[in-house]
């Protein structure tokens, strides 16, 4: 048996398929689709150097890595790579050449200190550790039974307050664009973000296949964007929460709460049956709301880091 690595091909459907499956078997706390995999390829920005690769043994895709240098962060030489790996198909030494694949791609491009998420597990953590990565701070994965589950009641919206969707910003999202860009600077990382570039947000995010612009819901304040919660679904009953924020001159209120609330009553009522979203572990205010809706963890990540130089 011999495992060959290459770059995922974006032309081939069945292979860019194969890609979102095995993502899906090692990872299912993610919403994975063709169209979401091809859609990080082909829009990621080239000063990313941003790859897809897949691991192939015998003609079968095994393994997959995404990959890029942080494009989006003031901080430069920063990259990223995050290895997965069918879990029947472990231990044939397709982590390790996409690791060193990948390494390689990234050292060329300036890459000097290297992210990598890894599933809490002891053999993902130790494959991790010998290849020179140390752990840094933890997520968790959180799931909600939209079918079965009881979501709090909708709540009376304060005075001044309003929720629209995504929709209505359909022609012209700048003023979303600008809400998205403040929270994520606030946003826990390792690494640091900056939304800079308004035509580079919609082709990544805004026109994301994924994104459910009539679940997507902004709560305005005297008609000003101030809080949102971004959906995600993949038209096969799994919705996902993307992020979550509220501008600082809002915050205390409770309006992201309102915004998350409305968009889950209406994904349930659209046919949605599962939820899914991600949390720091270290923001254990937003893990309590997220308690609050009905999410229970299901799986913890660890953001690994290696230095270069």
């Amino acid at each position: 048996m011999t495992v060959i690595v290459r770059d995922l091909r974006p032309e081939d459907p069945a292979d860019v398929e194969s890609f979102a499956h095995v993502r899906h078997l090692a990872l299912p706390f993610v919403l994975w689709t063709p169209a979401g995999v091809l859609h990080r390829l082909v829009r990621t920005p080239a000063d990313a150097h941003y790859r897809s690769l897949v691991a192939e043994e015998d003609g079968e895709v095994i393994g997959t890595a995404q990959l890029g240098l942080a494009h989006d962060s003031p901080e430069p030489g920063q990259g990223y790579l995050n290895i997965y790996v069918r879990p029947d198909r472990t231990r044939r030494g397709a982590g390790a050449l996409l690791v060193r694949t990948a390494e390689e791609h990234l050292a060329a491009h300036g890459a000097t200190k290297l992210f990598s998420w890894v599933l809490d597990e002891s053999q993902n953590r130790v494959f991790a550790e010998r290849h020179g990565y140390r752990p840094s701070r933890s997520a968790h994965f959180l799931r909600l039974d939209l079918a079965n589950g009881t979501l709090p009641p909708l709540q009376p919206l304060p005075p001044g307050v309003e929720l629209r969707t995504a929709a209505d910003f359909a022609d012209d999202p700048r003023p979303f664009f600008l809400l998205d860009a403040e929270t994520a600077v606030d946003e826990p990382s390792d690494v640091e973000t900056e939304f800079t570039d308004y035509e580079v947000w919609v082709e990544e995010n805004w026109k994301h296949p994924l994104l459910d612009h009539a679940l997507t819901t902004i709560a305005l304040v005297d008609g000003r964007p101030a809080a949102f919660s971004a959906a995600h679904t993949d038209g096969a009953g799994r919705y996902a929460t993307a992020m979550t924020g509220t501008a600082r001159a809002f915050r205390g209120r409770g309006l992201a709460k309102l915004a998350k609330n409305a968009s889950l009553h209406r994904a349930r009522a659209a046919g949605c049956t599962e939820a899914l979203t991600g949390n720091d572990a270290a923001n254990e205010p937003m893990l309590a709301i997220n308690k609050w809706f009905g999410y229970e963890i299901c799986a913890t990540e660890v953001r690994h880091v290696r230095e270069l130089t």
